[in-house]
């Protein structure tokens, strides 16, 4: 092991978290967040709830919600807010959906035009119940939106539709500047995190959109238990599946019924993530402990 990787496994031991821990251990000072305020917030959360929409910053707890928000932007997420999947990490409520809203690709439009969204990132919940898997939704969205916002970027968040090709087709058909898809975790790790889930077909989605010509992008979560050549190991299989973009994140428990954190990892080993990453060949890199996907995303155009 060279001087680099005794200096990360230093910093991870230095900050190791077991994951037999019954009690949360206290979070280090590089994770803490300010408070979601100010007037731009208050806003967008009006705007938000007049319209009935849902956003993964609320239902998935995201830590970087008030700066976000603050800023005047949101990663809206469709389908609803009921999710089909019950993954261990995620803070999106599991159980039976409602119905299709089928006039949420309005809604949404029409707030992304209210905002002056330059950048609009779109997420949804795993539709399982749906035989199109929400892609009929998804790609009315997408066109929506862009009928009335014909200057806004957009980038979309979607899920796997159970290896269902026809259904991902559809939204690679919209050709939204960025189509990302996260692999969340290691493989090792992909049956505790991402119950429903397979990381090969995660990589098939990836390598789909690829093919298209897409920009596409994925994240990985680190705090899990994942070890450093796992990490780099993940690297080469998103690279081959023909991803530009990365981002990597801490994760961070939602509530104790969800998986604890392994360990808090440090923002110099996230820094140096990064420096590898690009080194391997990625076009952008979104390292740190507090980075999400949609995280200052509309830097991800190049």
């Amino acid at each position: 092991m060279d001087e680099n990787g005794k200096n990360q496994n230093k910093l991870m031991s230095e900050t190791n978290t077991s994951p037999t821990t019954k009690e949360r251990a206290k979070k280090p000072e590089w994770l803490k967040v300010k408070l979601p305020i100010g007037e731009e917030y208050r806003k967008v959360r009006e705007l938000v709830t007049v319209n009935k929409l849902h956003t993964i910053c609320s239902s998935g707890n995201c830590p970087n919600m008030g700066e976000c928000w603050g800023a005047g932007t949101a990663t809206f997420m469709i389908l609803g807010n009921i999710c089909t999947r019950s993954c261990a990490f995620c803070a999106v409520a599991t159980g039976r959906p409602k119905e299709v809203e089928l006039d949420e690709p309005m809604r949404v439009a029409q707030s992304v035009k209210l905002m002056g969204v330059k950048h609009c990132v779109i997420t949804s919940v795993d539709r399982d119940d749906l035989k199109d898997g929400g892609s009929i939704i998804w790609a009315e969205t997408i066109r929506t939106i862009r009928e009335h916002s014909p200057t806004t970027t957009l980038e979309t968040l979607v899920p796997d539709f159970q290896g269902k090709w026809e259904n991902l087709q559809r939204v690679i058909d919209e050709a939204p500047e960025i189509i990302s898809h996260n692999l969340e975790t290691v493989r090792r790790l992909t049956r505790q995190v991402r119950i429903q889930a397979k990381y090969d077909r995660s990589l098939e989605v990836l390598k789909m959109i690829s093919s298209a010509g897409i920009r596409t992008k994925s994240g990985v979560m680190l705090g899990l238990g994942e070890l450093e050549h796992e990490v780099l190991e993940t690297m080469d299989d998103l690279l081959a599946a023909g991803v530009h973009i990365l981002t990597l994140g801490q994760y961070l428990q939602p509530t104790r019924s969800h998986l604890p954190v392994a360990e808090y990892i440090h923002p110099d080993v996230f820094a140096n993530y990064k420096k590898i990453g690009l080194e391997k060949g990625f076009k952008y890199v979104e390292s740190g402990p507090l980075v999400r996907s949609s995280y200052h995303a509309e830097k991800h155009m190049f």
